[in-house]
């Protein structure tokens, strides 16, 4: 592998350690914590209990353009009852689309985020944002998109401060990240970054069990 020799988690329990470790100045904050699902979860499961803080998730789905999915031009966010569109506006008028041509990926996003919140949330409340410090974690980051719209809907869902806290990333995407994000937390940022999952020793895929448990306890 091409980390030898270079730090790495042993998983994500100890990457959710590494990270909170970090966050310790935001304690007095009373901060609510969101992962993303579903590996996001157990990340900011530990960053939670050492910061004695709330623990929630946020569902993010990424609209892809007609025909080019991969190019994301907007993104739909839910936080309980809550929904946030984020469009990304240069993309959409560089593509000469409108929002309304995304009506049909639009509503099965949502399908999906409502199928995926149910399944993961069942009657855990959610957790109100308005006027908090949040601090959104995953358990990496490849190209940023996803954690992006994360943190814009998270702010526009209220939230006072967004605290981006991840335990890889690519240090380009970082810096663009910063630019959104009031702090943004990453212990580990290579210039080359192939996979996630490169720099674990243990990255089994997370089950919607696992997520429903951390979050209802």
């Amino acid at each position: 592998m091409s980390h030898t020799g270079r730090m790495h988690y042993a998983d994500r329990v100890h990457a959710g350690r590494v990270l909170g470790a970090r966050l310790e100045h935001l304690r007095e904050r009373d901060p609510v914590v969101l992962g993303l699902p579903r590996g996001g979860v157990p990340v900011a499961a530990e960053v939670a209990a050492l910061l004695r803080a709330e623990l929630d998730v946020v569902l993010v789905g990424k609209i892809g353009a007609p025909g080019a999915v991969e190019l994301a031009v907007g993104a739909i966010g839910r936080h309980g009852e809550q929904w946030v569109e984020v469009r990304a506006e240069p993309v959409l008028a560089l593509l000469e689309l409108s929002w309304s041509d995304v009506a049909d990926t639009v509503a099965a996003v949502k399908a999906e985020l409502t199928d995926r919140a149910r399944r993961l949330c069942g009657d855990v409340a959610p957790r109100s944002l308005a006027g908090r410090t949040a601090v959104v974690v995953d358990d990496g980051v490849a190209t940023g998109s996803t954690i992006e719209a994360a943190v814009r809907v998270v702010r526009d869902l209220g939230a006072e401060q967004v605290v981006l806290a991840v335990p890889v990333a690519p240090a380009a995407v970082l810096d663009r990240l910063g630019e959104i994000a009031d702090e943004v937390v990453c212990p580990l940022a290579p210039v080359d970054l192939d996979a996630v999952g490169q720099w674990y020793e243990d990255f089994t895929q997370v089950d919607d069990a696992v997520v429903r448990d951390l979050l209802s306890r």
